[in-house]
């Protein structure tokens, strides 16, 4: 090539636009000061209308979910600069909604207190996300570790077994008062391994192997293992009565399977198997057939003048609502009785925020989710995809599957709200999912900065 031609071409590549993504850390910080500000807001309004003055311990929980926010804001802008700015905002208006609700539950039990409690596990929750954060430098590096996070999920969901029923479920380990829940910190570490085996099989899972009507069997060879492990892991959690963390692990593992496949028939055979097993599960086993009952007619223990029941009781609640609701502190959910704080917190949101808050809440949780879902698309790498949707997914499973009972859409399953509800095993694993999409959204859109634009 001539020097003129090499000349001409350096002048070329030096006035070639270079694209570089914004960070938005500015962005992210500003969410979350109205976070914060709307959390104290709502703890102040209730405080205002119980008592007509604002709770003397407002300024300090301000002030303690601010710097908790602040902190992990500042290992964001440190390790993740390039993450979503729409994550740690959702998660820290979220927590702080759960926080001012289980206190205005607190009002009325005086001498069963949960928000301090729970909010030394949002705080054991936001050091776990800024843990990850700070540490965690490649998702990739998950991967290796797959058999791993199989093995300790399988262990945690074991250990219940050896414990005392609560309510006919075995899913807590309750020593010396300190009480956690095993299988919340399991679904994170199958997600890990259905994505890390998913992303190492997908070929074999799309192409080899019988064809059934439209459906493209995988051989037993690539299937059988992680069909064998999430049987295992669901067989386990029947037995516990954890019916509705085991509706979640098969939702997560055939929309995973779904997404590594692209075959579509894997949703209609998950649907399939999930209403087979639902029938069965409601016929034989009393704990869950009494749910059904109650699912059918919720006003029958009314009729036969035993008094509302507790789905009952949460759909007055969600009627006394209405559009505005009656006001935080105005309600009367409390009346649902001893899983108001817990399984029914959504109901509190409903009575006193009304349609408009719940649909806010509803929305909160969906943008949660898609921002999910918008990081694994821009992956390139098939693990980072697929533990991204399965995250987003475990979120998205969730939301429906306690809305639903709570509304009465479908049968109750027992299960914690996201963030909102009392539960520091729930609340300290849903901010490990967030920190674990936060580092996902930042290589997803690491990748792309300082591209030379087409």
């Amino acid at each position: 090539m001539s020097k003129a031609g090499t000349t001409l071409e350096a002048a070329t590549d030096r006035s070639t636009p270079v694209v570089r993504l914004p960070r938005r850390r500015g962005i992210e910080l500003a969410l979350i000061v109205v976070a914060v500000l709307l959390s104290v807001y709502g703890y102040c309004a209730v405080g205002l209308a119980k008592s007509g003055s604002v709770p003397p311990g407002a300024a300090g929980y301000g002030a303690g979910l601010g710097v908790l926010a602040l902190l992990a804001h500042c290992a964001v802008r440190l390790r993740a600069p390039y993450a979503d700015p729409l994550l740690l905002p959702i998660g820290v208006l979220l927590n702080g909604l759960g926080l001012v609700l289980i206190y205005r539950l607190d009002l009325e039990t005086p001498g069963d207190r949960a928000a301090p409690t729970q909010l030394v596990w949002s705080t054991l929750g936001v050091g776990l996300f800024i843990f990850v954060v700070l540490l965690l430098r490649d998702h990739r590096v998950l991967q290796r570790y797959a058999y791993v996070c199989v093995v300790a999920a399988l262990a945690l969901l074991t250990l219940p077994i050896f414990f005392p029923a609560v309510n006919g479920a075995r899913i807590w380990i309750r020593i010396a008062g300190f009480s956690i829940q095993p299988g919340e910190f399991a679904k994170v570490l199958l997600a890990v391994f259905f994505a890390a085996y998913l992303a190492a099989n997908r070929n074999a899972l799309r192409y080899a192997g019988r064809r059934i009507w439209r459906l493209q069997l995988p051989t037993g060879r690539v299937l059988g293992p992680i069909v064998a492990i999430w049987l295992l892991s669901v067989g386990v959690l029947v037995l516990e009565r954890d019916l509705g963390t085991s509706l979640l692990f098969f939702g997560l593992f055939v929309v995973l399977l779904y997404v590594a496949t692209g075959r579509t028939g894997w949703i209609a055979v998950g649907l399939l198997l999930a209403a087979l097993g639902a029938v069965a599960v409601g016929w034989l086993e009393p704990h869950v057939h009494s749910r059904i009952e109650d699912w059918l007619h919720p006003f029958a223990s009314i009729e036969a003048g035993q008094g509302a029941n507790q789905l009952a009781q949460s759909l007055f609640a969600f009627a006394a609502g209405g559009v505005l609701g009656t006001g935080l502190g105005l309600g009367h959910s409390i009346l649902i009785g001893f899983a108001a704080k817990s399984d029914f917190i959504l109901a509190t949101a409903g009575e006193e925020l009304g349609l408009a808050g719940l649909s806010a809440i509803f929305l909160l949780y969906g943008l949660l989710v898609e921002r999910g879902y918008r990081a694994g698309l821009l992956l390139r790498d098939p693990f980072g995809r697929l533990l991204a949707v399965g995250l987003a997914s475990i979120v998205a499973l969730q939301v429906f599957v306690i809305a639903g009972g709570v509304t009465g859409l479908i049968p109750l399953t027992g299960m914690a709200m996201p963030f909102l509800a009392q539960g520091g095993s729930s609340v300290v694993t849903n901010w490990a999912i967030v920190a674990l999409l936060v580092r996902v959204s930042d290589s997803a859109r690491r990748q792309y900065d300082g591209q030379v634009a087409p």
